[in-house]
């Protein structure tokens, strides 16, 4: 997000921050909710163009907020909703997506509340990195004239009772409402939500073969000291590597794989 929008999203997370704090929040049912707020505004143009017209006031344009949505959510969605439309967005899209971010971070926050945090973002990483894998399933789910139902049913099956709730909650979401966006892709973004709920980096590691809880707490621990902040794990194995590991975070690769070493030594040799 730029200028305006970046400040009213920090704000509205502000905001959200004081609900999710609250033990008497329902956390799971304030993320539908906002979620359903999130899809009426991608259908809607004209709405969205209305609650972020800046030549309409704020109270304007919070009544109207209240009148067409207010009856779709609870009080706590509801006062989080006006707030952010009267505060300024660089474009009418960006409301949408900050409500779809409040959403996630509401999601999560209530995995967190439950203790599993950190088996949400596994998950959610594993489910993503099975899709890609599987050219037949990710066809199907990205299929938009199949019924959306049909498609939500067709992950919902494939990770029955093998995922949190909050997981399944928010894969469903990926395959119902994508806005553009692969499937992975989507989850890739709740997982940094996550992440960023505790300040966290987040790092891709490939091994030949899985660490174990040994190698991968002296791993978290030796990112930890040259990041200065907690780094979470997503570990995938790929053999083709033949040994060492490489890890990204963001755009920083650091690559110790061996294929790695035995392609500089030939770079080396060839001049």
């Amino acid at each position: 997000m730029q200028g305006a929008s970046r400040g009213s999203l920090a704000a509205a997370r502000d905001t959200l921050g004081t609900l999710l704090r609250s033990r008497d929040t329902d956390l799971a049912g304030l993320a539908d909710q906002l979620f359903e707020v999130s899809g009426v505004l991608d259908r809607e143009r004209a709405l969205r163009r209305a609650l972020t017209d800046p030549s309409r006031s704020g109270d304007d344009r919070a009544g109207l907020a209240r009148a067409v949505l207010g009856d779709r959510v609870g009080s706590a969605a509801a006062d989080l909703l006006v707030w952010a439309v009267r505060a300024r967005w660089s474009s009418p899209r960006e409301l949408a997506d900050a409500v779809e971010l409040l959403a996630v971070e509401a999601q999560v926050a209530a995995a967190e509340r439950a203790g599993h945090l950190d088996a949400v973002e596994d998950e959610l990483f594993r489910t993503a990195r099975i899709v890609a894998g599987a050219p037949a399933l990710r066809s199907a789910l990205a299929d938009l004239s199949a019924p959306v139902e049909n498609r939500a049913a067709l992950i919902e099956d494939l990770l029955a009772d093998q995922v949190h709730d909050e997981t399944l909650r928010l894969v469903r979401r990926a395959v119902v409402a994508p806005r553009g966006r692969t499937f992975d892709r989507t989850l890739e973004q709740y997982a940094q939500v996550a992440a960023d709920l505790r300040s966290r980096l987040v790092a891709t590691v490939t091994a030949s073969v899985p660490l174990t809880e040994e190698q991968r707490g002296r791993l978290g621990a030796a990112l930890a000291r040259i990041y200065g902040h907690e780094v979470h794990l997503n570990v995938q194995v790929d053999p083709s590597i033949v040994g060492g590991i490489s890890v990204a975070i963001g755009d920083e690769v650091i690559d110790g794989t061996v294929v790695s070493r035995l392609e500089d030594a030939r770079r080396r040799l060839v001049g």
